[in-house]
Parts: C-alpha cells; sequence; structure tokens
C-alpha cells in the first residue's frame, strides 16, 4: 500500500532529478513488459523501511521570468498541494538564493512536513556553509551529496516518519472500495451521480473539472461501498501541462487505496491510446479493473454492435483479458445496476482463497496436459504450490530454478486457475523460489 506522496522542489541545478533517481534507485524509464501499456515519466514508486511512496519530481523555479517559467511554476505550486511530505533541496556550494526565500514562503503557507536537502555537500566546508538554510525557518536541513548518497538515508528517514504521521482514510468494515479513472470528458462524474443517483458531485462539459479525488460513501443492498472520484488522466507530449499531469498524482493515490478501478470509455469516441495509458495504471498496482462503456446511448446500434466493441477493447487492451465489460449510459441512468454486480464478482474473485490440496491438484494437473517448454537450458517443474495472499489472490511456485519459467507458461498456468476457480476480474500473481 503506497502511504502517501513525496515532491522534491527547488531550483534549476541543485540536483532535484539526481536525488530523484537515486531514491527511486535507476535512471528512470518507465516501461512494462505488456504489449499495449504505455508509460510517461510522471513519478515513480519508491520504499524506505518498508514504506512505499509515490515520488515526484519538479522543474526548478526561478525569479526571472525565463521561458516556461510561468508553467513550471504552476507544476511546483500542484506538485506542493498534492504532496504529504515535501523535500526542499539548496545548493550548498552556491548557497542561500533569492529563489530559496521565494520557496520557502511558499513552503510555509502549506504547513506541511518540509526537510532541507542541501546539496553539493561533499566536503566539510560545504557541510557547515549548509546551516545558513537554518535561516529558511525550517527545523530539519540536512546536507547531502546526491552524487555520493551522503545525506540521503536522513532525509528519507524524515519522509517516511511525517507520512507515518498522516492521518489514514477508514472506512467502514467490508466496505467496497472503487476508483473512477478514465482520461477527462469521458463521463466519470455524470457515472458518479448516476450510482449515487443524486447531485453530489460537480457535473461539467468542460474537460479537467474534477481536480480532487473525492471519496463517497454510499449503501446499496445492504452492501457498503465507497466511490472515488478522480481528475481525468490527460497524457500529452509536454512536461508543462502541470495540471493534466499532476491530476495523475491523484488517480494514482485513488487506485493505491480503491478494491477496484472502473476504467470509463467513451464509446462515442472510441478506445484512443490513452485510455490504455490509464488502464496501466491499475495494472502496476495490481488492482482489477471493469471496463465501463459509457455514453452507450449515443451509440448507433445493430445486433453485432456491442460484440464488436467488445471485441475491439480485447485486441487494444491485451495485457487485461480477465477484465469484465459493462455497456451503460450515465446520461439516462439505464444499466447502471451491471456495474454492481460486477463488483460484487470482482471483490470475491479479489478476496479468493483457494485450499493448498486443491490448489496442487490443479497445478500439477496442468503440468500433465502440457509440461514447460525447455527455456534458459532447463526445464520448469513446479514441486508445490501455496496460496500466501489475496487482493490480488498470490500464490508462490517452489520449483527447480525460477529462471526456467517462460512468460507464456506463466500465462497458461494463470489461464487453468482462472478455468477452475472463480477468478473472474482480478489479476493472479505468481510468486517463484526455488526448492531447496
Amino acid at each position: 500500500m503506497i502511504s502517501g506522496i513525496v515532491a522534491i522542489v527547488g531550483s534549476p541545478n541543485v540536483g532535484k532529478s539526481t536525488l530523484f533517481n537515486r531514491i527511486v534507485g535507476e535512471r528512470l524509464s518507465i516501461v512494462h513488459d505488456e504489449a499495449g501499456v504505455t508509460r510517461d515519466r510522471l513519478y515513480a514508486k519508491a520504499e524506505w523501511l518498508n514504506t512505499k511512496f509515490s515520488l515526484i519530481d519538479t522543474g526548478g523555479i526561478e525569479i526571472a521570468n525565463t521561458p516556461f517559467q510561468e508553467q513550471i511554476r504552476l507544476q511546483v505550486e500542484i506538485a506542493i498541494a498534492e504532496a504529504d511530505v515535501i523535500i526542499f533541496m539548496g545548493d550548498a556550494q552556491l548557497g542561500l538564493t533569492d529563489e530559496d526565500y521565494m520557496i520557502s514562503r511558499l513552503l510555509h503557507e502549506t504547513n506541511k512536513p518540509v526537510v532541507v536537502a542541501v546539496n553539493k555537500a561533499d566536503n566539510i566546508s560545504y557541510q557547515l556553509s549548509a546551516s545558513e538554510f537554518y535561516s529558511l525557518g525550517f527545523e530539519e536541513v540536512i546536507a547531502v551529496s546526491t552524487a555520493h548518497g551522503i545525506g540521503v538515508g536522513d532525509v528519507l528517514d524524515f519522509v517516511v516518519k511525517h507520512l507515518h504521521e498522516k492521518p489514514k482514510v477508514k472506512y467502514n468494515e467490508g466496505a467496497i472500495a472503487f476508483s473512477i479513472i478514465g482520461r477527462p470528458n469521458v463521463g466519470k462524474s455524470s457515472l458518479v451521480n448516476a450510482m449515487l443517483n443524486e447531485e453530489r458531485v460537480i457535473v461539467s462539459p468542460i474537460s479537467g473539472t474534477t481536480r480532487d479525488a473525492i471519496d463517497t460513501p454510499f449503501t446499496k443492498d445492504e452492501q457498503n461501498y465507497v466511490v472515488i472520484d478522480t481528475a481525468g488522466l490527460l497524457k500529452r507530449g509536454r512536461i508543462y501541462e502541470a495540471v493534466d499531469k499532476y491530476a495523475a498524482i491523484r488517480a494514482l493515490s485513488a487506485i493505491e487505496r480503491s478494491d477496484i478501478s472502473l476504467l470509463v470509455i467513451d464509446a462515442e469516441e472510441g478506445i484512443v491510446e490513452q485510455d490504455k495509458h490509464v488502464a496501466g495504471y491499475a495494472v502496476d498496482a495490481n488492482k482489477p479493473v471493469i471496463f465501463v462503456v459509457n455514453k452507450w446511448d449515443l451509440v448507433t446500434k445493430d445486433t453485432y454492435t456491442m460484440h464488436k466493441f467488445s471485441e475491439k477493447i480485447r485486441k487494444e487492451f491485451k495485457f487485461l483479458p480477465y477484465a469484465p465489460i459493462v455497456y451503460v449510459s450515465a446520461l439516462e441512468n439505464k444499466r447502471i445496476h451491471k456495474i454492481f454486480e460486477q463488483l460484487l464478482v470482482v471483490y470475491d474473485a479479489f478476496n479468493l482463497q483457494i485450499g493448498t490440496s486443491l490448489l496442487n491438484e490443479i497445478i500439477q494437473d496442468a503440468q500433465i496436459a502440457n509440461p514447460a517448454p525447455h527455456f534458459n537450458k532447463g526445464r520448469l517443474k513446479i514441486y508445490y504450490a501455496s496460496q500466501v495472499g489475496v487482493k490480488p489472490p498470490t500464490f508462490v511456485l517452489f520449483c527447480n530454478n525460477p529462471k526456467y519459467m517462460h512468460f507464456s507458461y506463466e500465462r497458461y498456468l494463470e489461464n487453468r486457475l482462472r478455468e477452475s476457480f472463480l477468478l473472474d476480474g482480478t489479476p493472479i500473481k505468481f510468486i517463484l523460489r526455488e526448492r531447496t
């Protein structure tokens, strides 16, 4: 579970991106091994002392009216608003600047936890000069060297401590929390209104009206739910379109704290590349996805229209073959009950527990029916299987050598489990361990 959001801010060339990459643990290029899942460098998941969080980088703020400075400043202000903890970076070799004072005033207005990381403190004299940053009025100032990793652990200790102090969102016991995700103007807020049957969310034809993730608990047929509405996700080529970029951070947070994500697709406009991009966030979080094709009332239909649209979804979203599809009209409040039917089915699958003996019987029968292919100079042999978790169902496979597992055989085993058990709609996670 993601504990919160951490933003790195500061003036240009103080080492924000270097710190970002060091915390993440790599020179970040977000990719995915499933065809059709697209990515861009919006954020990264990081972990420190068993605490996971989302980390976002920002452009450098300058007082001078440099190109794109207005957009960069907007980007930073949104990141600050979204963050639970802020890392404010300075430059020990450059010393305090007018930009540092300007940024500190912005941060003091937020009343959020701030740690000042004074970078480029590679020797004792620069480490001592970092103390002048206490004059900015923040309690925690740490001399760091992002190039050598000095002090980074102390910064992360501060981050984790304050993430743990953040109030936790609590829902009613047994509540099914689901997020409404999708690109702008596909009718997410209208869908929320239709599901709640009341005007609790602002509905507007203007793209991007909903900028906050709004949690609304409700009860239907004696089942508790929480619907989490999010801002539309919009991918464009330029990083300066900050509002849409950081609307994505809200959606990521919503996906993390929900059980199921409803991916809303515009039936009239059809499937676009950005729909796959949005779905990828839920896939990365190991959360179930239900396709909700909205505005179905606007489509000219014949006997085969729904079947053809479903075929197109399966073709474009090959990485989500298990996700159910529901066709609705939020505006006319039609077929909304189908969503609740699927939520119950998918939630049960997401929490399904399988007996060990029955699980092993299915795995062994699968190997007999179709032995693993020769791969990486060996052939996989699974000796024993055990379920170790739910949300999603997670299985440990004890085998002769994990490197012998070909992705096609893993998919075969997954399909056998889906044929044998009620796992509709949920992802399945395998962990391979070598038997000792």
